[in-house]
């Protein structure tokens, strides 16, 4: 898996407790400690997939545009991860000779692809909200300001 989801998940979920306020590029990189240019190239996906809205110039930023309530983890992984869960890398060679050599990198690939669904399985029970609430549990916050 990569950080873009993580980056996705924290963007959107500081984004669900600012409702009410737009949010610049620095602002989210700045709590998600990150560069702004790595908070914007994700937002730019999720902007294209109807997570966020965007205003530019002066008192411009992002704002979320899907219902925290109504948007589950595993969109947010599909629009942002989906197929990293596997390696870039695999071992093996389907031209080898070795039964092993020849065949563990389909093998593997089934078995991510399998991973992968189940990942997107758990992740479907899990709501931003979900993930706000259970921040502002640790923290006794009021869930959006």
């Amino acid at each position: 898996m990569n950080s873009e989801f993580s980056i996705a998940v924290h963007s959107l979920v500081l984004l669900a407790h600012r409702s009410d306020r737009m949010a610049t590029s620095d602002t989210i990189a700045d709590n998600v400690c990150t560069h702004p240019a790595r908070v914007r190239k994700v937002l730019g996906i999720l902007r294209k997939q109807g997570f966020v809205s965007t205003r530019e110039g002066i008192g411009g930023g992002y704002i979320l545009s899907c219902d925290p309530e109504e948007t589950n983890l595993a969109q947010v992984y599909r629009a942002v991860s989906m197929g990293t869960l596997k390696p870039g890398w695999c071992s093996g060679d389907p031209e080898k000779v070795c039964i092993i050599a020849s065949t563990v990198q389909n093998v593997m690939d089934d078995m991510f692809q399998e991973a992968e669904l189940h990942l997107e399985q758990y992740w479907e029970k899990w709501t931003i909200a979900d993930v706000l609430r259970k921040i502002c549990s640790v923290h006794k916050c009021k869930e959006t300001k």
